[in-house]
């Protein structure tokens, strides 16, 4: 009730609040619905399998579920008759392989390619059906998708593992993919790695796979329904992987911005209120009444906001995921699906994040006397409580330690340390400013208040070095906008930096033959580009299962290599992490599972330290693509003198540098849009705040005002005064905002520089940092003035405030 009392007279002090709260839980609602929606889908084209048979799963070397351990050729076979004497039961094993149509010298860009390719019998398991023409019957005829445009009979070049091949069209197809002759598919792809079983209409389906599932055993597992999404192709993953990412990102900034503003805006409204909070105690209210009637308010704010909040989250998640398809960061076949729970969870945040960002402001009205009723003025005796103190010095430590874990931490994990590092910095700059905005200000006016005849600068110089606490909390959106602004941006420009000049500095001499509109290079590319075993790398990628003792498998990845320091027959080399990860060492014979489902054993020759251009575990090349015949080659490094002339279509040359820029051009891609959507949103979320908390701070000073222009102060004056005075806040504001970015950065800087092996010194990009500053400017001065100005209109006679 009485929460409710002040929260409808003091509504003007909590807007700042209650506009965080909103834009909070809407960005929370929306980057919910979009992580629910995102989840596996099942693939188009085994949507009409009722039910698949996938083999057992290996973990990789973080001790996480991976890839699916193949069936060999002769398994599936045998699963396929066990399963295939179930009544009413269609089998066929599927299988995908890489396959790329080439029209007029140019490869169909297709970012599936690598698992185009399908065995005929696996139409069965889709909705696609032949739109003419026949199916393929030997290995030289292919079905093509209708959008190719070819038609029965016509011939069409198809680039694969082994390099260009022609083969003619027997029927076109009105879905995606191209689809060979079973005999064919076999071998360019052995292993199998899923059966799918087709079930008439009239079977009861639950009994049917429970049925399977005996019949397979240990073998494997029949999954149903959405589990059969489990089988989506890697790229696919990759990039659902990439958005989550981008969206947790996001619902970090914005819990921690919400709680930030929040707490700052409570901070603000209870030192105004501190004469009324004494009144209260006067009357007999009690520390514990006081504290439920602040967090009251904070719970009222939190579940106003958040049911706004969420509905705008709703109206937001389709924009939310346009951004994302356009940042090629969601499936191809990304759709939203509403539902409860997330509008529940965003509503319920919302006030959990008001209330926990109102919870020192509560434990500082309990401490507020009696007596501060009857104070005459409101001048801060203690700017510094000691919660304030114990909270701003941990704090900063535990922002000095993120710093030092973000100079020696993996790099997947050096940007989530740098910004944890930069949040305590700024949690710190804001709990500390109290000590240094005095001080500055009192440098700031100094020559201002030397040089003027007017009382303006004296009384704002009084004004910034006795009211330090308040002009902390209206200074704290400005740090933590130009805080993450400057922290986002010069992560982007030092690893923009780093990483070209990393891969420059190691290629230097070489020329690189990559792929052009291919997911790889074939064997054809990789023999026509004159790589050798001396003074060449082609490494050929695969992955090996490697069985544990105690039963487990773990899968690595593997190079097939033309070194012949490594690619020795019945060897393998690894490096000292993979050795330990395999509990191997030198002269051990080890089993190792191939892409098709067959084990070879291989002796361990050698143990070396990390080597990225070498391998993690090296194999000869040949015995790599006896095992995978649809293996691509990633890049060829070829010396500069050995420059080929001429490459098959898919392919093409490239110099260190050149090479450097395009292989970071994705990640650089995703990293700029990445910063400047966390930049957009931290600065539109804490420029509105600051707007408001400067405008929450000029309506509270409406006594003060009128005072002043009883004492014959001019509206121009009053006016000058107090946008001066938010200019000078604004400006501390973001010299701390930058200041507490720069450890985190050097951190990232220091540990990019020992990753790479190259000197990385700071990068900020001014411009945007500029930019920023001048935004807050604009936003905290423009509200100043507004509300000031409002203030100071004429009254009618002896009508005060």
């Amino acid at each position: 009730m009485l929460a409710s009392a002040n929260l409808r007279s003091h509504w003007p002090s909590y807007m700042a609040a209650l506009l965080a709260t909103t834009f909070g839980v809407a960005l929370i609602s929306a980057t919910l619905v979009v992580y629910d929606s995102s989840r596996p889908v099942v693939q188009p084209r085994l949507t009409e399998a009722t039910a698949l048979a996938l083999p057992l799963r290996a973990d990789n070397e973080f001790g996480n579920t991976s890839d699916f351990v193949p069936w060999s050729a002769t398994e599936a076979q045998q699963i396929a008759d066990d399963l295939g004497t179930l009544p009413d039961v269609r089998v066929v094993a599927d299988r995908s392989f890489y396959a790329q149509p080439v029209v007029d010298g140019i490869p169909i860009e297709d970012e599936g390619a690598e698992q185009a390719g399908h065995g005929w019998a696996s139409v069965d398991l889709s909705p696609y059906r032949l739109t003419s023409g026949t199916p393929p019957t030997n290995g030289n005829q292919v079905v093509v998708p209708d959008a190719l445009g070819f038609e029965p009979g016509d011939s069409v070049s198809v680039n694969l593992a082994a390099g260009l091949e022609a083969f003619t069209v027997s029927g076109t197809l009105s879905g995606a993919g191209l689809y060979f002759a079973d005999e064919r598919a076999a071998q360019l792809d052995p292993g199998v790695r899923a059966i799918g079983l087709v079930i008439s209409t009239d079977t009861q389906i639950d009994a049917v796979s429970a049925t399977a599932q005996q019949y397979l055993g240990d073998r494997g597992r029949i999954v149903t329904g959405e589990d059969r999404a489990a089988l989506e192709p890697e790229f696919v993953s990759h990039r659902r992987n990439l958005g989550n990412q981008l969206i947790i990102a996001m619902s970090s900034i914005g819990l921690f911005t919400t709680v930030f503003v929040v707490a700052s805006t409570f901070a603000l409204a209870t030192a105004e209120r501190r004469r009324e909070l004494g009144l209260l105690r006067t009357v007999g209210a009690s520390p514990g009444q006081v504290r439920r009637m602040v967090l009251g308010e904070a719970a009222a704010i939190g579940c106003i906001g958040g049911i706004i909040g969420a509905t705008v989250g709703l109206a937001l998640a389709p924009v939310l995921r346009i951004v994302l398809s356009s940042l090629d960061v969601q499936p191809p076949d990304f759709h939203l699906r509403i539902s409860a729970w997330p509008v529940i969870v965003a509503v319920a945040i919302g006030v959990a994040v008001a209330v926990i960002g109102a919870w020192t402001a509560a434990e500082s009205a309990t401490r507020v006397a009696p007596i501060e009723a009857l104070l005459a003025a409101a001048v801060e005796r203690h700017p510094m409580t000691k919660v304030r103190w114990v909270s701003g010095i941990a704090a900063l430590l535990g922002g000095v330690g993120a710093t030092a874990l973000t100079a020696g931490a993996a790099p997947d994990s050096r940007t989530t340390n740098a910004i944890g590092a930069a949040m305590l910095f700024t949690v710190s700059a804001a709990l500390l400013a109290p000590i240094v905005i005095g001080p500055i200000a009192q440098l700031v006016t100094w020559p201002f208040a030397r040089s003027s005849r007017s009382a303006g600068p004296m009384l704002l110089r009084a004004e910034l070095t006795t009211s330090t606490r308040r002009a902390a909390g209206t200074a704290a959106p400005v740090i933590a906008a130009v805080g993450f602004a400057v922290l986002l941006s010069g992560m982007v420009e030092t690893m923009a930096v780093a990483y070209p000049a990393e891969q420059t500095e190691q290629l230097q001499g070489m020329v690189l033959v990559t792929s052009d509109g291919t997911p790889g290079l074939s064997d054809q590319v990789v023999a026509e580009s004159g790589a050798g075993p001396l003074g060449t790398r082609a490494g050929l990628p695969t992955r090996l299962f490697v069985p544990g003792i105690q039963g487990n498998t773990t899968v690595v990845d593997a190079i097939g290599s033309l070194d012949e320091r490594y690619a020795r027959a019945g060897h393998a080399v690894v490096d000292e992490a993979t050795a330990t990860l395999l509990d191997v060492q030198v002269g051990r014979t080890i089993t190792v599972r191939f892409a098709d489902g067959m084990s070879e054993n291989v002796t361990i020759s050698q143990v070396l330290p990390l080597d990225p251009a070498r391998g993690a575990f090296v194999l000869p090349r040949d015995l790599v693509r006896k095992h995978d015949p649809s293996a691509l080659t990633d890049v060829v490094f070829l010396p500069q003198e050995k420059t080929p002339s001429q490459l098959p279509p898919g392919a093409t040359v490239k110099d260190a540098y050149s090479f450097a820029l395009q292989d970071y051009e994705v990640d650089a891609r995703l990293t700029n849009w990445l910063a400047a959507t966390l930049i957009a949103m931290a600065v539109g979320y804490c420029g509105l705040a600051v707007a408001n908390v400067m405008a929450v701070s000029a309506y509270r000073r409406g006594p003060d005002i009128s005072a002043l222009q009883a004492s014959g102060g001019s509206s121009r004056q009053l006016l000058s005064t107090a946008v001066f005075e938010t200019v000078i806040i604004v400006l501390i504001g973001s010299a701390l905002g930058s200041i507490v970015t720069i450890p985190p950065l050097l951190g990232m800087a220091a540990g990019l520089g020992q990753l790479t092996g190259t000197e990385v010194g700071l990068h900020l990009p001014w411009r945007t940092i500029a930019w920023v500053v001048t935004g807050c400017l604009v936003l905290a001065s423009g509200s100043t003035a507004i509300v000031t100005r409002r203030t100071l209109r004429p009254r009618p006679e002896g009508k005060f405030r």
